[in-house]
């Protein structure tokens, strides 16, 4: 039964959102702060580096009359979502206890693309980080459960949005708190690193098939879950 229409914009969803290599990998061997992406894994996330896209402006490549597929996708990952989880290795910093001499804000600079609540699943406590655009990072130590019940509540009736790494997402994926996930499959191979759907038992995930977009050397699809 569908919520009545003055309900249904309250609906919150978990979505999940990764790009994945064509050998089932979220990011390459060897991670670590100088290639956090591990070795070849920039490679899942060129074309969305290719469409040029950035902020809100969602601009067509040099003579074309309107948009690609791929900046089309790129827009719609900020459509409606109200709050996101993300883990350790995703925000970045290395290892171990915050530091304090030199604090680690992130990969993205003074004005991350978020603009919502951002909920970092860490072993390490640190105080709230907010930066330009509202953009606010909560860490979180009570695990990705919690993480999500926060963004839920922060979302405001939007979505939340999880946005990795490989091990959250299983976590999540296995409890059976994802309700739609899209992958890019990205044409590279990258032999090793962080396998997405590890340890995820198959009865968790009923998936159907909800959308396949082809870009430019990556495929985009969208799967409903239950």
């Amino acid at each position: 039964m569908r919520p009545a229409p003055d309900q249904e914009h309250l609906m919150t969803r978990v979505r999940l959102d990764l790009c994945i290599s064509a050998d089932g990998y979220v990011a390459g061997p060897d991670q670590r702060p100088d290639e956090p992406l591990g070795v070849g894994g920039i490679r899942l996330h060129q074309w969305k580096l290719d469409t040029g896209f950035s902020g809100d402006n969602l601009r067509p490549a040099a003579g074309a009359e309107e948009p690609s597929v791929d900046a089309q996708v790129v827009a719609e990952l900020f459509d409606g979502v109200g709050a996101y989880v993300m883990g350790r290795k995703m925000f970045g910093g290395g290892p171990g206890p915050w530091p304090t001499d030199e604090p680690w804000n992130g990969w993205w600079g003074e004005d991350p693309p978020y603009h919502a609540p951002v909920f970092v699943i860490t072993h390490h406590p640190r105080e709230t980080l907010e930066l330009e655009g509202g953009n606010v990072f909560h860490f979180v130590t009570e695990g990705p459960q919690r993480a999500l019940e926060l963004a839920r509540e922060a979302a405001g009736g939007q979505d939340v949005m999880v946005s990795g790494g490989a091990d959250v997402a299983n976590q999540l994926l296995a409890a059976g708190a994802i309700e739609e996930i899209q992958l890019h499959v990205a044409a590279a191979i990258l032999g090793g690193g962080e396998r997405l759907f590890e340890g995820v038992p198959a009865d968790a995930l009923p998936l159907s098939l909800d959308r396949v977009l082809q870009g430019a050397d990556v495929t985009h699809l969208r799967y409903r879950v239950g």
